[in-house]
């Protein structure tokens, strides 16, 4: 099991210290040092959607042009996440099973408890 995200990421803290808590293993992979592999980000795009890992509330969508964020479809998104992980909802957390995109204790405990 792989978490993704970033260091200082207080959504990333919260996830690790739930899975912590759970005494589940993980790896953590920081998107700012370790980059994100074009082709693994594309097969969560299958998986989850582009809209779904897109995140909107990040200070760099915030920075982006307005014309960039009015024209936004699933190419210009890879594109953009590729090139600025940070634009990646976090965490993403990789399993034998899937994906989930984000956190939420309730949706940890359902996929990772039962």
């Amino acid at each position: 099991m792989i978490i993704y995200g970033i260091k200082n990421c207080d959504t990333i803290r919260k996830a690790r210290k739930w899975l912590t808590a759970h005494e589940i293993e993980y790896e953590f992979h920081d998107f700012r040092t370790e980059g994100i592999n074009p082709v693994q980000l594309r097969a969560w795009v299958a998986e989850a959607g582009w809209q779904k890992l897109l995140n909107k509330r990040s200070t760099t969508w915030r920075n982006l042009p307005n014309e960039t964020k009015t024209e936004i479809n699933e190419t210009l998104a890879i594109f953009l996440m590729e090139e600025n992980p940070t634009l990646i909802k976090r965490p993403v957390l990789e399993m034998s099973t899937g994906i989930l995109v984000g956190f939420s204790e309730n949706i940890y405990t359902e996929k990772l408890l039962s």
